[in-house]
Parts: C-alpha cells; sequence; structure tokens
C-alpha cells in the first residue's frame, strides 16, 4: 500500500493572501509591525508566533483574537482550490490519504466545502499534536492513523517547515507551487497541476518516489 499526506494551505488551498490579511489585521490590532508578526507566523504556529512578537500579551487572548478573524475569513473569504486539487484527490481510494495541516479541522472543512474538495477520513490538525511542523510528529501521526509505515508514504508540500516534516519523518517529500524547489524535496513541481499523474502513478505503485 501507497499513501498519500498532503499540506492544505498552499499546496491544496490558495490562501496565502487570506493568512496574510488576517495576521496583518491582528497585528495593528496589538500595535505590531505587520510584516514582522506575518514573516513569523509563516514557519511557526500561533502560540509559538505570540511568544515571540508579543511576548507580554497573554496568548490566550491572542489566540481568541486570531481565531476571531480566521473564522470570518473562512465564512467571508475569497480563495479556491489550487488547479488539480479536485482531480488528484478525488482520485485517489479512501483510506490512502490524509491532509497534516498546522491550521484546524473546522476551518479546513469550511474552506474545502466552499471549493468543492473532498475530505479524507484522517486529518491532522493543530489540535492533534503537541508539536507542529518542522517536527515530523504531525505526519507521523497521520500515518500511524492511516496504518501506514513512514517509507511508504508521499508527503506533498510547499513550506520549508513542512517539507523539513516530512523528510525528519522519513518519507519521500514533493515540493509543488514554488518558483524554486525547497531545501531538500525528492521531486520539484511547479504547480499542483504538473504533479497529479505523477502523484496518482505513486500511490498507484507504479512509480517510486525517489530519484534513482
Amino acid at each position: 500500500m501507497r499513501y498519500v499526506l498532503f499540506d492544505v494551505d498552499g499546496t491544496l488551498i490558495d490562501a496565502l493572501d487570506n493568512q496574510r490579511r488576517v495576521w496583518r489585521t491582528w497585528a495593528r490590532r496589538h500595535g505590531l509591525d505587520p510584516d514582522e508578526v506575518h514573516r513569523v507566523a509563516l514557519r511557526t504556529r500561533p502560540l509559538e508566533t505570540f511568544a515571540e512578537v508579543a511576548p507580554d500579551r497573554d496568548p490566550r487572548e491572542c489566540l481568541a483574537a486570531l481565531h476571531e478573524l480566521e473564522d470570518e475569513d473562512v465564512r467571508t473569504g475569497s480563495y479556491g482550490a489550487f488547479d488539480g486539487g479536485p482531480e488528484l484527490l478525488g482520485a485517489l481510494r479512501p483510506g490512502t490519504w490524509a491532509l497534516v495541516t498546522s491550521n484546524y479541522e473546522h476551518r479546513v472543512r469550511g474552506r474545502f466545502a466552499r471549493t468543492g474538495l473532498p475530505v479524507p477520513e484522517v486529518v491532522v490538525d493543530a489540535a492533534s499534536v503537541e508539536e507542529g511542523k518542522p517536527s515530523p510528529v504531525p505526519y507521523l501521526r497521520a500515518a500511524a492513523l492511516l496504518g501506514a509505515r513512514p517509507e511508504d508514504c508521499l508527503v506533498i508540500e510547499d513550506a520549508p517547515s513542512g517539507v523539513r516534516a516530512g523528510l525528519d519523518a522519513g518519507m519521500t517529500v514533493w515540493g509543488v507551487n514554488t518558483a524554486e524547489p525547497v531545501d531538500g524535496v525528492h521531486r520539484h513541481f511547479g504547480t499542483l497541476r504538473e504533479a497529479v499523474d505523477d502523484v496518482l502513478a505513486f500511490a498507484s505503485g507504479s512509480l517510486p518516489g525517489r530519484p534513482a
């Protein structure tokens, strides 16, 4: 059996502008530099972001304010699925793929409902693990829930922290939706669309995940 583990934002859902807008709004409300806050948020989970950019603030209040902004964005924001996403997810067999996200499951489900993407049986979100990416824990958790060995898993990612998480989990990692390859990926595709046929070939067992 082969398994495919997908990151969500930036990989399946085009929400970069939404994330930037939410964090900028949050930063301005707290009198912080929006660019610096967003830069930190790109590589850390929210609580870690607050600890770095607003160490004197109550993290619970910071998180509540962020959640409010993000939930509003799910309801009213403008975003879509990357080209190739619906075709790819629709072609994978149930029980052979999962989502591994630093976001929360209810937001993923809300965005997927609005963009027509199917939701798999396994979703590992920020509330599912104590360590987020770049720790390998989220990807190892997804593999365990699927009953998969790490060496049988393909990770599809767009961000350095996610790539590092997949590599440290002992999985094959392919990068998508970046102009240049993220350091460490076994294969790189400029777009998700370009990766569709090869991901399906990997899932069927007819294509190795790593170059010979």
